[in-house]
């Protein structure tokens, strides 16, 4: 290739990779814009839900007491045992459930319940954890790793912290007798560093920070479309301009239940 070509090639590469840079520049600002736009959707959604719960909660729960009562009212009256048991399921979506505490005492965490909360759950003995006790081949291979790729004999800092990283491992698997790790890791050693990887050229940093921008946006558009599917976002863009006189009409609606349940229950307690 002459002169005059490889120039021409470069020109046309220089003239793509700004191309690319004007997409991603255009990207990132939709984005932003959309971000917003959803962010400002999830804390209208927020707020409609806390408002909508400190207006219309009572109420609700009134609907539940009086359907708890007019169940047990029936069921005091027949006798029959659905009836009964209606009621006792009614009552029971009013009675609150204890926290998750107060069941366990501090057994749980958010990696489940504990070994010694299974345990003492079960009535079982807390077992004292077992001992390892390696092998001697699991010895063998400790000693071989921990004097080839001991921190000290690195002759750079990058090396010291590879070093230091690789011993970690090391003690994890020989605390565990874990000989097949052992080994594992006197492989990896023996076969060295891995080689640097090739870093990217700028059009290449670009097409992948378009990926990213795109898989961004996706997970953005599935955000707004599960809020806008619940409950509290379909009574929003039921009335997106007056959110407050829909909670208004819903309340009225919950009231004129209540009338009517109290009435009822009136009606079988006489």
């Amino acid at each position: 290739m002459d002169a005059a070509a490889a120039e021409a090639a470069q020109a046309a590469e220089a003239a793509g990779t700004q191309r690319l840079e004007q997409a991603v520049r255009a990207a990132e600002q939709a984005l932003i814009e959309f971000e917003i736009a959803v962010e400002t959707f999830r804390i209208e959604v927020e707020n409609f839900s806390r408002l909508h719960h400190q207006r219309l909660g009572p109420v609700y729960s009134r609907l539940d007491e009086l359907d708890a009562l007019i169940a047990e009212a029936i069921a005091a009256r027949t006798g029959d045992p659905e009836d009964v048991r209606r009621a006792q399921e009614a009552r029971g979506l009013v009675m609150p459930m204890p926290d998750v505490e107060e069941l366990f005492f501090g057994w749980i965490d958010s990696e489940g319940l504990s070994p010694e909360g299974a345990a003492m759950l079960n009535e079982q003995p807390v077992q004292p954890p077992s001992r390892v006790r390696p092998s001697e081949e699991a010895r063998r291979l400790y000693r071989e790793l921990a004097r080839s790729a001991h921190p000290d004999l690195a002759d750079s800092e990058d090396e010291r912290a590879r070093r230091g990283d690789f011993i970690v491992r090391v003690n994890a698997a020989y605390a565990a007798g874990d000989e097949t790790a052992l080994q594992a890791l006197a492989d990896e050693w023996a076969a060295g560093p891995r080689p640097a990887e090739r870093r990217a050229s700028r059009s290449e940093e670009l097409y992948a920070r378009l990926e990213w921008l795109a898989e961004r946006k996706e997970l953005l558009a599935a955000m707004a479309a599960e809020m806008e599917s619940s409950a509290i976002g379909a009574m929003i863009k039921m009335a997106p301009e007056d959110p407050d006189g829909l909670l208004e009409e819903i309340a009225e609606q919950l009231l004129a239940q209540v009338s009517e349940k109290e009435a009822r229950l009136a009606e079988l307690v006489q």
